[in-house]
């Protein structure tokens, strides 16, 4: 079966510039949802779950 592919519900009107997850057996993938067919990030349920939570606490602000 395919990944069924997700935006974020804050992604904006038609535009492309975000990107998609999807569930994948026991893991997380993501891709650039202007470029479906390049290459896909893939992270353990773990490492998603510790992706999310630092950027909910902010480790990431520096960046934007």
């Amino acid at each position: 079966m395919d990944p069924v592919w997700r935006k974020s519900s804050r992604s904006q009107g038609s535009t492309d510039n975000c990107v998609e997850i999807a569930p994948v057996e026991d893991m997380i993938a993501i891709r650039d949802s202007k470029d479906r067919q390049g290459p896909k990030l893939i992270f353990t349920k773990p490492e998603w779950d510790a992706f999310v939570e630092a950027i909910k606490a902010g480790e990431f602000d520096y960046m934007a």
